[in-house]
């Protein structure tokens, strides 16, 4: 109950966030965590897109450096084929740095 609550507040945060770096291209409708299986599942609406693009991170890494956190997706998938191979190419097995709050989290 306590992982399914952190998970609830880290996806409102985490949307809010995502929706900052996205603005340009479109928003976040939703975006849900669950650190427990290591998975995100987002459902976005780009701007000039007529339906929501879905993206599941199927599984991620949290790795720690330091006094930083990094995050790697090493298996992703979309719901449109483009979409899917812009992801293959630049997100999954890239490894991130995680902002303080995101690290707290995950």
């Amino acid at each position: 109950m306590i992982s399914a609550m952190k998970d609830a507040v880290t996806s409102r945060a985490a949307q809010a966030f995502v929706n900052k770096q996205i603005a340009r291209y479109g928003s976040v409708e939703d975006l849900k965590i669950d650190s427990r299986s290591r998975t995100v599942e987002i459902s976005c609406l780009l701007h000039g897109e007529t339906s929501p693009l879905h993206v599941k991170v199927e599984n991620y890494e949290v790795e720690s450096s330091g006094t930083k956190k990094f995050l790697t997706v090493t298996r992703i998938s979309a719901s449109r084929p483009w979409l899917q191979n812009l992801l293959t190419d630049h997100v999954q097995g890239r490894r991130v740095e995680l902002p303080s709050w995101a690290a707290a989290a995950l």
